[in-house]
């Protein structure tokens, strides 16, 4: 798999590269998608996968009219990072 896809019934957007699962939880609670916490095994970081993967996730929620609220750390800081996400936020970042 090189496309990130959604796995509603686990509840995470997941990515595998190299044989390695990495993955963005979620809950889901109307027509906002709260993103909780990211996972990439060591073998693939610093290689680009967690932002490929909320790249790829953000996109899939975009296209579902979703509002994203980013608990998750690297979801913030990757949302902070790239204004072209900004317009999914629920609130505004504090």
């Amino acid at each position: 798999m090189t496309e990130v896809r959604d796995n509603a019934t686990a509840h995470r957007f997941e990515l595998v590269v190299d044989r390695h699962l990495s993955f963005s939880e979620y809950t889901l609670d109307g027509d906002v998608i709260t993103f909780t916490h990211t996972i990439v095994p060591p073998a693939l970081e610093g290689h680009g996968v967690a932002s490929r993967l909320i790249s790829g996730a953000l996109a899939q929620v975009r296209d579902r009219g979703l509002k994203v609220r980013p608990v998750c750390k690297f979801v913030r800081a990757y949302i902070e990072r790239h204004p072209e996400w900004q317009d999914l936020l629920a609130e505004p970042l504090a």
